[in-house]
């Protein structure tokens, strides 16, 4: 992904950002880290984990607990989504936030908003599940919510990743084309969708990859990003 030249004067009033405590923000002098390179500062990457609305939503949890094994993990749900998120089966680690947080902090000039501070919070970011409709929002820029708002404002030089989730003639759409090459312009990686029987009872390809799937490419971005690893010399031939 292309570098992204960071604010300098793109300082989080950390204090203010409910849930996250000041412990973790000592860790980062600044918010200017860029990819996974957080990890060398003795501390977890820091994960956004978004669902849009779609049936593949029920694993959720599921996807949270498994990242939140290696990860510390943030939780956006859009409103569909929650017809779907299971929120008791949330690692208690996991704070779930809804479009309703989105002001629940702001009173006044200054206070933090929250898509802002997730944003510099994060060292990364994925949309699992990533529906038709919030894959038509991200690529055409719409911020209509909190889960969209993050993406309008994220920072691209730090990875992105989505899990689409959709009906076979949705998937094969020439809009969903357009709509996906719009993301891996922006150097978004598309973790692709598999062939099962759908929620609405055909089979076919557009069912979410399996949580399992999808954290192993997030920690294989993780170590082939890590500059401690890329700095190591590289193994004798035959190894």
């Amino acid at each position: 992904m292309e570098s992204v030249p960071s604010d300098a004067n793109d300082v989080t009033n950390w204090e203010k950002l409910p849930d996250i405590p000041e412990t973790e923000a000592a860790v980062l002098e600044t918010p200017s880290a860029t990819g996974w390179e957080a990890r060398i500062n003795n501390r977890k990457p820091r994960i956004i984990l978004a669902a849009s609305g779609s049936v593949a939503a029920i694993k959720f949890g599921i996807l949270a607990d498994s990242l939140s094994d290696w990860a510390e993990v943030r939780a956006v749900a859009t409103k569909p989504s929650l017809h779907f998120v299971d929120k008791k089966g949330l690692p208690a680690t996991v704070k779930l936030y809804t479009d309703e947080d989105e002001w629940s902090s702001w009173s006044r000039i200054g206070d933090n908003v929250l898509h802002i501070e997730l944003r510099k919070w994060a060292d990364a970011m994925l949309i699992a599940p990533l529906s038709a409709n919030t894959l038509a929002k991200v690529a055409g820029g719409l911020c209509d919510n909190l889960l969209t708002c993050i993406v309008r404002a994220w920072d691209f030089s730090k990875p992105m990743f989505v899990a689409p989730a959709m009906n076979t003639f949705m998937w094969t759409s020439p809009f969903t084309v357009r709509h996906l090459t719009a993301l891996e312009d922006l150097g978004v990686v598309v973790i692709p969708p598999i062939s099962k029987k759908l929620a609405c009872g055909d089979t076919g390809n557009g069912a979410m990859a399996e949580p399992a799937t999808i954290d192993a490419a997030m920690r294989l971005s993780a170590l082939i990003t890590d500059p401690v690893l890329q700095s190591l010399p590289a193994p004798p031939r035959g190894i």
